[in-house]
């Protein structure tokens, strides 16, 4: 009944498909925002555009699988695969440039977010709202500061070097909607920061309970929250609003978890976009590369997860993963062929074989799942964190870690014992590694963390030395923050001298 009802959602937004074409920029001779929304309907079918993508308009919609893609092909998640057709090489390679898809993707389709839900925010100011009507406009209001603080954040987490600096150079902050001669230069990460933590409490002030786990809620705009405070290292607030949500969603048992990543159960899902047949996002995508935009399991293999795929899980982070673990038949697909003389076997690369399953397709739609936005065991996670980074409190940190493999492993494990803050967070990104496996997080978990917890891509040696031999690359190195795109740079050159080191 739910997606149906999203897909309902998606046809009334495609209708509006001009409402949503004037959200793009504003241009001369174009529908003026506050003619073309003049109701709670109209507003209502223009939030559903940011979150659906619509071919026609060119718009990119709410989708992660970018980060999903990036996180994989940049870091230790994939080795190249039996099935290769050259896809990802590049990112691979650690090749990041100005030209690179990576860079413009992030770039375009944020700022894209950014310009239309600030289109949105205007024209609503102009809406005469029924009182009748009051709660559902604050709703929708809500879910448009969440979306556009959502790609402010990845913006600033991307092409900011430090995002804990807030004099250090950030994003360009464009809370207006700009005209086509628009030329910015970068703010600073504090300006960013109170750019997207304004939108947050805006968000809190609007919106209610959770009615469904894919509609934006006062407990997706809190997750959120306590993700933006551990990425600034703000720990001790971070803290109490992660124990909250853990309270609130307790973590899912070994059934559960398998179900969740069959569609077929929402427990411990905070927030999450639904996919669904014959929907926006129902294609294949960009293979192998950041314009991904379709169903998210097409990022690894063509066609569904019993075929050759061209990116494997890395051998490393297979290792990692106990076959006791629900967390292994999850991420494994059973098609694998597990090679034990892999280390010294010439012809390892078609002998040993380890197909990504995480998306194994729902609906009779291979390769298509809804994408986890916010689990709650990400938010025991930030908790870990937390507790090392605002108390020094490794036992308590342990503890959660603890809390979490007995979930997975459906019995209780041995207690952790960490002797520094820089083991515990060491021990969290590992768990991390496993726990949130091809949903987008490693790229930028590495980049705050990995210097604290002396963690960087780190991938099979005899994997990845069959590839060209890119096996590691610290947390340090520069490009965890990708260049502005010589696109933004020829249409823009003021910008260009404020370009990221290293490039």
């Amino acid at each position: 009944m739910k997606k149906i009802k999203y897909l309902v959602m998606c046809l009334v937004a495609a209708l509006l498909v001009n409402c949503n074409d004037a959200i793009d920029i504003r241009q001369v001779g174009l529908l003026d925002p506050a003619n073309a929304f003049r109701s709670v309907d109209d507003l209502e079918a223009g939030v559903f555009g940011l979150y659906s993508r619509n071919g026609q308009s060119g718009a990119f919609g709410f989708d992660t699988t970018p980060e999903i893609a990036l996180a994989s092909n940049f870091t230790d998640e994939i080795s190249i695969g039996a099935g290769t057709g050259g896809q990802g090489f590049a990112l691979y390679d650690f090749v990041l440039n100005p030209t690179s898809a990576a860079a413009s993707n992030f770039w375009i389709r944020n700022f894209s977010q950014n310009n239309r839900a600030t289109v949105l925010l205007e024209a609503a100011q102009n809406i005469t709202v029924d009182p009748s009507d009051q709660a559902r406009y604050n709703q929708l209001l809500g879910e448009i500061y969440v979306m556009r603080a959502y790609a402010n954040f990845e913006l600033l987490n991307m092409f900011s070097v430090d995002v804990r600096n807030d004099a250090s150079l950030g994003i360009p902050v464009v809370d207006f909607v700009p005209p086509l001669t628009f030329q910015p230069l970068r703010d600073t990460v504090g300006d960013g920061w109170d750019y997207i933590n304004s939108d947050i409490a805006a968000a809190e002030s609007l919106l209610g309970p959770a009615t469904a786990p894919d509609r934006i809620s006062l407990d997706v705009v809190r997750a959120f929250k306590a993700r933006t405070l551990a990425t600034r290292g703000r720990y001790a607030e971070a803290l109490p609003i992660a124990n909250a949500l853990v309270a609130a969603y307790p973590i899912a048992n070994r059934t559960d978890y398998r179900n969740m990543f069959l569609d077929d159960s929402d427990e411990e899902i905070i927030f999450k976009l639904q996919r669904v047949r014959n929907g926006p996002f129902d294609r294949q995508g960009a293979t192998g590369s950041v314009n991904a935009g379709g169903w998210p399991g097409a990022v690894y293999t063509f066609a569904d997860i019993l075929s050759d795929a061209y990116f494997e899980m890395d051998r490393k982070t297979f290792n990692m993963i106990d076959p006791n673990d629900i967390r292994y038949t999850v991420n494994v697909s059973p098609a694998s062929v597990i090679d034990p003389t892999y280390m010294t076997n010439p012809n390892a690369f078609s002998t040993d074989k380890i197909i990504p399953a995480k998306y194994p397709g729902s609906e009779q739609q291979p390769l298509m799942n809804d994408l986890k936005v916010f689990r709650s065991s990400e938010m025991l996670l930030i908790a870990a964190e937390a507790r090392v980074g605002a108390n020094n409190d490794l036992t308590g940190a342990a503890q959660l870690i603890k809390q979490l493999r007995d979930a997975r492993f459906g019995s209780a494990q041995p207690l952790p014992v960490y002797a520094s803050a820089q083991e515990a967070y060491g021990a969290i990104l590992d768990e991390r590694r496993i726990e949130l496996l091809f949903e987008g997080h490693r790229f930028r978990d590495l980049k705050r963390l990995g210097v604290a917890g002396n963690r960087g891509v780190d991938r099979d040696l005899t994997d990845c030395t069959r590839q060209g031999g890119a096996c590691t690359l610290p947390a340090d190195d520069f490009r965890f923050t990708l260049p502005i795109p010589l696109s933004e740079i020829n249409a823009n050159p003021g910008i260009g001298a404020e370009q990221n080191p290293g490039y």
